[in-house]
């Protein structure tokens, strides 16, 4: 009989799935828009129900579109975007709030507090993060500040929370398992690095009672049955951060490989092995837990990628499609020295200012739409090159080549420019959906599919790869403008406060 696994892909912008076979075809696939709520600027909710509901929708027309049926699954993988957080009813599994959403600024002055307080260094010291409203902590924080009487009803174990794996978990396994991983915990600014667990004493200092949060696991644990929602026997069998299952998914099972995900967001991440590995302005979390080995990881997250081009498409108009973006770029060779700074909700890794805000900088009269793509496409790359140039700095690493996923390294400009300003090699895999392939590959290991690490790299195929083309004072002449015109956006809000 054919082995088919489910990958579950809750992401920011949309609820996607997937069904393979045991050798990595693709079968079966559903996806659907998620909305985006903007409270006020800087802030981004999502509905809870929606997301359970919308992911539930996507896996049917999956198995739909692969012509099987729920029993025939060996088991599912999930993946999910990271940080967002959540506080819903144990009893009832009602939401008492939206869900907000890691790259919302909602929670900027109850981090700004804690700082001030004096925690800052031991948060980063405890959690390897940097103190920042990115992180689920301050999320659970505001919301508990925001909903009348949620402080009480937590302490008194009424209420439950935690990030979007978590979420699903327990209400796609009949509320049966309250759980999350290394991954997704390593993100919340409360697991502790060293122990794996909750930590106890930032949890005072934040006032989050841990009888809300869930039982931190290994990444291929037995993470519960989803029969109750399916009516058949389909274990969960890995559950990934999406950035870590990226890593996963382009098979960089050794210490120094690196990716760089083009999603929503872009990320960086680099495989530091058994012990985690700190570098300043960009952050150590956990990559995976698998077969009984704990692999760390280090990041450079960045806010705005995949976002910006939606941002050209929704609300600027100058697009019709995101893929869209290569062709009118390619029709300019240059912006004639225009940046864009997408800092719509601030400046991420290296720099970590929540008070940047995006800016188009060196406009003149001749400057036109074209430009302005470009400038968008460009801004990805930049970007790209300050957290590698963070990791290059602050550590002994070598980083020979870069692999790339996400949807926009379908953009040949995109890659070609990524390897000129760093100039490396940038590899794209044939497989360009490494993070949900992540988890489908993991969930495969763990369900018994796959035997070994070994079998899973020998998956990974090169589509292309690109080599640096341009001269480097070039390079490095182009991204000293980016860096001038990065710096003039810092601190933003606090000269120009928000009406």
């Amino acid at each position: 009989m054919v082995k088919y696994i489910l990958g579950i892909d809750e992401g920011t912008t949309s609820a996607r799935a997937f069904v393979i076979d045991e050798d990595t075809n693709v079968r079966g696939f559903g996806q659907a828009e998620l909305t985006q709520i903007y409270p006020r600027p800087g802030w981004i909710e999502h509905d809870p129900m929606q997301i359970l509901n919308v992911q539930l929708e996507v896996i049917r027309a999956a198995l739909r579109d692969a012509g099987i049926t729920p029993d025939q699954l060996s088991g599912a993988g999930l993946t999910n975007q990271r940080e967002t957080g959540i506080v819903w009813e144990k009893d009832t599994g009602r939401p008492i709030y939206n869900a907000v959403v890691w790259a919302s600024r909602h929670s900027v002055d109850i981090v700004q507090g804690w700082v001030d307080a004096g925690i800052g260094d031991l948060i980063q010291e405890r959690t390897g993060l940097i103190p920042d409203a990115y992180y689920t902590a301050s999320k659970i924080r505001w919301i508990l500040d925001q909903v009348p009487g949620a402080q009480g009803r937590a302490e008194r174990g009424e209420l439950l929370a935690g990030t979007v794996d978590t979420w699903l978990i327990w209400n796609l396994t009949g509320r049966k398992s309250f759980v999350t991983d290394y991954s997704n915990a390593s993100r919340t600014m409360m697991m502790n690095l060293e122990t794996l667990q909750w930590d106890d004493e930032l949890l005072g200092h934040y006032g989050i009672p841990k009888g809300m949060l869930a039982e931190i696991v290994p990444s291929d644990s037995n993470f519960g049955d989803m029969e109750a929602t399916f009516g058949t026997s389909i274990p969960i069998g890995s559950d990934l951060g999406d950035q870590q299952a990226g890593l996963f998914g382009q098979a960089a099972f050794k210490q120094g490989q690196v990716k760089m995900t083009y999603g929503t967001a872009g990320v960086l991440n680099i495989n530091c092995g058994s012990t985690p590995q700190r570098i300043e302005g960009l952050t150590p979390s956990l990559a995976w837990g698998v077969q009984g080995q704990t692999a760390y990881e280090i990041e450079g997250v960045l806010f705005s990628m995949g976002k910006t081009m939606q941002w050209l498409r929704d609300d600027l108009q100058l697009i019709h499609a995101a893929p869209d973006s290569e062709w009118y770029a390619g029709q300019v060779s240059s912006t004639e020295g225009v940046y864009l700074i997408p800092a719509f909700t601030g400046l991420a890794a290296p720099t970590w200012d929540p008070y940047a805000r995006a800016a188009l900088i060196g406009m003149s009269n001749a400057t036109n739409r074209l430009h302005v793509i470009r400038a968008a496409v460009e801004s990805m790359v930049y970007q790209t090159r300050d957290v590698v140039e963070a990791a290059l700095a602050g550590s002994d690493l070598t980083i020979p080549e870069l692999r790339v996923d996400g949807g926009a390294v379908k953009n040949n400009l995109l890659c070609q420019l990524q390897a000129d300003l760093l100039g490396i090699p940038v590899i794209r895999p044939k497989n360009a959906e490494a993070t949900i392939f992540g988890a489908m590959l993991m969930a495969g290991l763990s369900t018994g599919v796959y035997s070994s690490l070994e079998e899973l790299e020998s998956k990974w195929a090169v589509d292309r790869v690109f080599e640096p083309q341009m001269s480097r004072d070039q390079a490095d002449s182009l991204y000293a403008g980016w860096t001038a015109a990065r710096e003039l956006t810092k601190g933003w809000t606090k000269k120009v406060p928000l009406s």
